[in-house]
């Protein structure tokens, strides 16, 4: 059976142009809103809720406990990935996008009517930490689904740039989080943001997530999974055969070679603005204008990725994208320490806009080869969201023990860091294309 089918009936090149068009906007659109919802949490968790919920503990306890929730969205993620990606190997992609997207709406915008500790108590981190759980369980099933939608509708020679397109959702989504929540500081005083000034971003995802299902409910279904539905040859049990014996080894270099990518983000786009802002003593409002800049670079970046990808591979291009990281991480925190916020920033923009963008690109394409179509969705869930679990969502409290036991020195943190970078161009590198199925 072949990966990718052609439509049942010849399309005029109008109606190929435009389904691409609608699926390039389903996609991008999408991610950027779930990614816009998730991430909020991130920023919110550096700079209000260690306050708002948590706010008879220490500056560093109250920290700790805020990223501890945090990273509870990436312990349920694996769970939305397998359920998710289990219904989008059985009843298809479309449905169950729309499903993870309204999920992910409501969870947000709750957050933002969600009364405080001081308001109500134990009651008000309990029901933040269940909301985060929706978060997390509604993201595990929308990376991978977006991912296939862009992949499984791309011509041959183009799904390197149509696999980055996701990818630039997750970077539009941390710029918008990250420049609403830098605006909303700017026009309320900081009782005002405290008060009430920061929920306006948490119900602004109301909007934005009605936008996105309107874009999302047009696109059509994958030819690939059409394909498959056709033929009958739907897996009954995805999630057992991705851990099979045919694709285990697929699945386990797939775990580890995203250690690096996952750290790397929430290095950049999560820890680093608690550093600057509580270590450094940078103001807030220039710290999230910076990482706005970072992340709006990457986002340009990408598809130029996306389209190097298509000439010399995904594989090549991750590897070299985790190992310039690697490379960097010392050096930019040694700027991020000289004393000055545009050292900071060039330093962020370095790393995060240019180096990231260099290999997230190819990420989508390279996970979405490992798997036939049959159980895809699926497998790109697993590895993308299990390994969320310690190549992300534990990676701010790492590097905050790391840099407290180091009595404010970021070196062992580093050290971390480019361990993780290791790990991921070892496992990369023994992925062999004769597995590959594209």
């Amino acid at each position: 059976m072949t990966s990718f089918a052609e439509p049942a009936q010849p399309e005029s090149d109008l109606d190929r142009r435009t389904r691409l068009r609608t699926v390039v906007a389903a996609s991008l659109l999408g991610t950027t809103v779930e990614w816009y919802d998730f991430f909020l949490y991130a920023t919110a968790a550096s700079l209000v809720f260690n306050q708002l919920f948590f706010p008879d503990q220490s500056s560093f306890v109250g920290t700790m406990l805020s990223f501890a929730t945090f990273a509870v969205g990436f312990l349920v993620r694996p769970i939305g990935g397998v359920v998710f990606g289990h219904f989008g190997d059985r009843i298809g992609r479309k449905k169950t996008l729309a499903l993870s997207m309204l999920i992910m709406g409501v969870a947000t915008a709750l957050m933002g009517v969600l009364p405080t500790a001081e308001q109500i108590g134990i009651l008000a981190p309990v029901l933040l930490l269940l909301l985060r759980v929706l978060q997390g369980f509604a993201l595990g099933g929308e990376w991978a689904g977006a991912v296939l939608l862009a992949v499984e509708h791309s011509p041959p020679k183009k799904r390197g740039l149509f696999g980055s397109i996701p990818q630039i959702g997750l970077a539009l989504g941390l710029a918008l989080g990250t420049a609403v929540f830098a605006l909303l500081q700017v026009v309320f005083d900081d009782a005002q943001f405290l008060a009430y000034g920061w929920r306006i971003a948490f119900l602004l995802s109301l909007v934005l997530v009605a936008v996105g299902l309107v874009v999302r409910l047009k696109v059509e279904e994958t030819p690939a999974f059409l394909e498959v539905t056709e033929l009958q040859q739907r897996s009954s049990a995805p999630v057992k055969e991705v851990f099979a014996r045919s694709h285990i080894r697929n699945t386990v270099l797939g775990l580890l070679s995203r250690w690096g990518e996952g750290a790397a983000f929430n290095t950049w786009g999560v820890f680093a603005i608690t550093y600057a802002t509580t270590q450094l003593r940078y103001e807030k409002v220039p710290v999230l204008l910076v990482v706005t800049v970072a992340a709006s670079l990457m986002a340009v970046l990408i598809p130029v990725s996306g389209y190097f990808v298509d000439r010399f591979g995904a594989h090549r291009m991750y590897i070299i994208g985790i190992a310039a990281y690697g490379i960097a991480v010392f050096p930019v925190f040694a700027l991020f320490g000289a004393g000055s916020l545009w050292l900071f920033g060039l330093g962020l923009v370095l790393v995060f806009g240019i180096v990231h963008a260099t290999f997230y690109a190819a990420q989508g394409t390279l996970y979405a080869s490992l798997y036939p179509t049959e159980i895809r969705y699926t497998g790109l869930s697993v590895v993308y969201q299990f390994s969320g679990i310690y190549a992300s969502g534990v990676t701010p409290l790492i590097l905050t023990s790391l840099i407290a036991v180091g009595s404010g020195s970021p070196w062992l943190a580093c050290g971390f860091l480019v361990a993780t970078s290791v790990i991921s161009v070892i496992a990369t590198s023994l992925i062999r294309k004769k597995d590959l199925h594209f």
